[in-house]
């Protein structure tokens, strides 16, 4: 595909097939993903390729009560795990709330998950001491993701970056016997979609691009 038909059509896939993802496909996904930027070029980043039904299994039940939270918060009218606005939702709706197959399942039924982990010593969080919650770090792993999502598109395949098990982090961390000093960045489920989504709904480059100041004139082609 062209360049920019994989970045305007690399959709959120989670529902798939059952085809499976060929490791020689998944290793040429991965050769050239690995040519993301990370900062210093320290490459702390690591990916566990998991198949092993169990194992995915145990990551889905992992990930579950974080999805409780998530579904708890939706239906509260929250914006689920934010760190700027304290939630209401009680540990009881969060108990009482089921788990929505669509949040789970693409760990089970994807031709492969990955799990994406950088290693905290090589990061440089700049943001570290300002008084939120850090976001820089994910500079140096994140690209790294995403063009692992642009190629597996390109090859047909398609995928979602979730995060839900990472609150689940020293649970997850024992279960694939990753380091303490590893933190869990990701698990992208990939597979071949049922459906090939080729209209996203995104903002306009106007809605989201000012010139010179956040209350800026908007900017737009001449």
């Amino acid at each position: 595909m062209e360049l920019n038909d994989v970045m305007r059509t690399a959709f959120a896939a989670r529902d798939y097939t059952g085809e499976t993802l060929p490791d020689d496909i998944l290793y040429e996904i991965l050769d050239n993903a690995r040519f993301a930027p990370s900062g210093g070029n320290r490459q702390g980043n690591r990916v566990i390729v998991v198949r092993d039904k169990s194992t995915r299994e145990a990551i889905a039940k992992l990930s579950e009560p974080a999805a409780k939270q998530y579904i708890a918060q939706i239906k509260a009218g929250e914006n689920p795990w934010n760190t700027v606005t304290s939630s209401k939702v009680t540990p009881q709706q969060v108990a009482d709330t089921p788990v929505p197959d669509i949040l789970v399942e693409p760990y089970k039924k994807s031709a492969v998950l990955l799990v994406f982990i950088v290693d905290l010593n090589k990061l440089a969080s700049v943001d570290k001491d300002l008084d939120r919650v850090g976001i820089i770090s994910g500079a140096s792993v994140y690209p790294f993701v995403w063009n692992v999502l642009l190629g597996a598109r390109n090859a047909g395949f398609g995928g979602t970056i979730t995060t839900l098990p990472a609150a689940n982090e020293p649970a997850i961390q024992k279960l694939l016997n990753i380091p303490e000093h590893y933190a869990v960045c990701a698990l992208v489920p990939l597979g071949k979609p049922v459906k090939q989504l080729t209209k996203l709904k995104r903002l306009t480059v106007q809605e989201i691009v000012t010139l010179e100041q956040f209350d800026g004139q908007t900017f737009d082609k001449k």
